[in-house]
């Protein structure tokens, strides 16, 4: 299950991660951000060599807005602290493997 996120806990669940860690910005009104949710927890269950976190726009605007994200859902790939990739929109479990993997 992912953690939910705030400003409060970013710095210590993300950017301190040993991990490298899929950041997912979403909004519980969001259609697609629904069909996101159990592809990203389905893949995490599966794996143990990443992190997933969740980050609610509505909730946490001023993450949102210090990662420029305009559109949900949208995913964000931290490695060592640092923001390597970034990718809007559904995702097919596939697709999300890939993503995740290639950096």
């Amino acid at each position: 299950m992912s953690i939910h996120i705030t400003a409060e806990t970013f710095e210590e669940q993300v950017i301190k991660s040993t991990k490298p860690v899929l950041v997912d910005f979403y909004a519980v009104w969001c259609g697609p951000c629904q069909m996101l949710a159990p592809v990203i927890e389905e893949l995490e269950n599966s794996r143990d060599d990443f992190l997933a976190v969740k980050i609610d726009v509505d909730q946490e605007p001023a993450l949102a807005q210090r990662f420029s994200i305009t559109a949900v859902p949208t995913l964000l790939l931290f490695r060592n602290g640092e923001n390597v990739k970034r990718v809007s929109g559904f995702l097919s479990k596939e697709a999300l493997e890939q993503f995740i993997d290639e950096v």
